[in-house]
């Protein structure tokens, strides 16, 4: 007869929250005076905004605003709701539609994402690439204050090294003389120069 098998302790794991719970959470006030995002069931603490990134996202909104016009709803700092429990929020987001289409709930797609960085540039490459790309979104463009460049992330492909299991196939860099064209408009082109303060 074989002597029984122990079984040490679990080891540690982090807590992973659903959507209803991270809701929950922000009812009760749990992240009063924090910017969070659920990301993969993580509560992430943003870092606050500093008067750089403040100027781009308003100016990526405008510049947006005047190249989708009316039919489109372009959303700074409002949430996505996207599969396995993320609920980030992009510095800028473009849906169809308007503000009365989403009071049910949030979008769970969007035509444009932008990302505005300056600390949180690897951040925004890499995870924030990823989640987007497993969520399918065909357009992620990230404003680079720190090298004062746009960045166009396109075409999702599967990548088992990535953190959310995808990755954009397709990247091009923009310099502030270049002009971009988002998919979902083919005929508009954006100046990079509108986008950088």
């Amino acid at each position: 007869m074989s002597a029984p098998m122990t079984v040490g302790p679990a080891a540690p794991s982090p807590r992973r929250f659903t959507r209803a719970e991270y809701y929950e959470m922000e009812r009760l006030g749990w992240f009063i005076g924090q910017r969070v995002e659920l990301i993969a069931g993580e509560v992430v603490v943003m870092p606050a905004f500093n008067p750089p990134h403040s100027a781009a996202t308003s100016l990526t909104e405008k510049a947006l605003e005047a190249a989708f016009g009316s039919g489109f709803w372009v959303r700074t700092g409002a949430p996505i709701s996207l599969p396995g429990d993320s609920e980030p929020e992009p510095d800028v987001s473009v849906v169809p539609g308007g503000p009365r289409d989403y009071l049910a709930a949030h979008p769970t797609t969007a035509l444009l994402v932008v990302e505005v960085c300056e600390s949180t540039l690897r951040e925004d490459r890499n995870l924030k690439g990823s989640l987007y790309a497993a969520a399918g979104l065909q357009d992620y463009w990230i404003v680079n204050l720190v090298d004062r460049q746009l960045e166009v992330y396109r075409k999702p492909i599967p990548d088992a090294n990535e953190p959310h299991g995808f990755v954009y196939d397709e990247v091009t860099f923009f310099g502030p003389a270049d002009f971009v064209t988002p998919l979902a408009l083919p005929h508009a082109k954006i100046a990079v120069a509108d986008l950088l303060p």
